[in-house]
């Protein structure tokens, strides 16, 4: 079997070898706890703070309003659950909150404002356009009196659809409501400076771009008070209890920096653009999605005729998605799709690429006649023809 291409990085990215060979640095010599007092405990404070400050110039936020969390799915549920739970800024006795958010979010927004609305909390899901858009209109004619917060995510890690998070911003800053967005596709491909956009919160990763895995970040506006989700010590200002974990902080902040979306931008979206040039010569393919509102890097294609789990695994030497990693072990067919309007088949014959740092043009060429050759075969299979049904 030839060697693995990997057109899988909405899901993880390869690690920078700048970023690993900072995190073996400290690993290998700083070893200290960064809330120890002692000269070993602030030479590890002094490198989270270094790493605070390279996040935070990454997407234009004060460096002492980014929060580490273990990745963004944790950030998530802080910010829902800590804005909208007893003990936030926002909590009023005996009130029932109301949270606006959209159909085709991701789980780690969905399954919190599902677990909320168990404990109380009222939830308007917003749905999508067949394009895969929120419309702020909509977002605006779903606010109410005791509307609390809107959550909706920047860049859809499916379909790389970007929302209009600068116009929803504004309407829910007019109106007093806070407005949280998950960046987690978003950052390192596109520009996002929160320090003059209308955001309150907004949830960041490391392994989207090129960094580790189990480190991310929430950013929290000044004045926005959460409650904690995690107790048992005063770490992160007391936003997130436990032992920082100094060398994924390290990774993290070496990862944003490293991150440019002038720079990678411009070659990720010629990447995509020549793999969509050869798939869309597939018969019947057709992209899922808005396709000039979008981010470089995400590419969500329909084969009809070619269920997605089969051609899958059929590439079995091409990385890609049939959906979001995070519910890659479920059987439905993708929730984002459906929400668009697009049939359980349809949606199910649907596959996402998505490019990086070090993808090259011969892979996406080569992946693309991988996918030609695979369809044809499967819709062959389907046909009753089986000639075309040897692997």
């Amino acid at each position: 079997m030839s060697a693995e291409i990997y057109l899988d990085y909405a899901a993880t990215s390869p690690l920078d070898p700048a970023v690993a060979t900072a995190m073996r640095d400290c690993l290998e010599h700083e070893y200290g706890n960064p809330s120890s007092q002692h000269a070993a405990g602030r030479r590890a404070r002094a490198l989270v703070e270094t790493a605070r400050a390279e996040i935070a110039a990454r997407v234009g936020a004060p460096a002492e309003r980014i929060f580490f969390m273990s990745g963004a799915t944790e950030a998530n549920n802080l910010a829902l659950k800590g804005l909208l739970l007893p003990g936030s800024s926002l909590a009023r006795v005996g009130a029932r909150p109301h949270l606006v958010t959209s159909t085709i979010e991701h789980k780690s927004v969905l399954d919190p404002a599902r677990a909320l609305e168990e404990l109380g909390v009222e939830v308007t899901y917003v749905p999508a356009d067949p394009l895969g858009r929120v419309a702020p209109a909509d977002i605006e004619r779903s606010l109410r009196d005791d509307t609390r917060l809107v959550s909706i995510m920047h860049v859809n890690n499916e379909t790389g659809v970007i929302q209009d998070v600068a116009a929803i911003g504004s309407l829910c800053r007019a109106r007093g409501v806070r407005f949280h967005v998950d960046a987690a596709q978003s950052v390192g491909k596109l520009e996002l400076d929160l320090g003059s956009a209308p955001i309150d919160l907004c949830s960041l990763t490391a392994h989207k771009l090129c960094g580790p895995k189990g480190v991310g970040a929430l950013y929290v506006a000044k004045g926005i008070v959460l409650a904690p989700q995690m107790h048992g010590g005063e770490q992160e200002h007391g936003l997130r209890a436990g032992t920082l974990a100094t060398h994924q902080a390290v990774g993290m902040g070496k990862a944003y920096a490293l991150a440019d979306p002038a720079r990678e931008a411009p070659k990720l979206g010629a990447l995509r653009d020549a793999l969509w040039d050869r798939l869309r010569a597939i018969p019947g393919a057709r992209q899922n999605g808005d396709p000039r509102r979008r981010a470089p890097h995400v590419l969500n294609v329909a084969f009809p005729g070619a269920e997605g789990e089969s051609l899958r695994f059929a590439l079995r030497d091409v990385a890609v998605s049939a959906g979001s990693a995070c519910a890659a072990d479920s059987p439905e067919a993708s929730h984002v799709l459906t929400g668009m309007g697009l049939s359980d088949a349809l949606a199910s014959s649907s596959l996402r690429f998505s490019v990086g740092r070090f993808t090259t043009e011969a892979e996406v060429v080569q992946a693309a006649a991988r996918v030609a050759a695979e369809v044809e075969r499967l819709r062959a299979c389907a046909s009753g023809a089986p000639a075309w049904c040897t692997t």
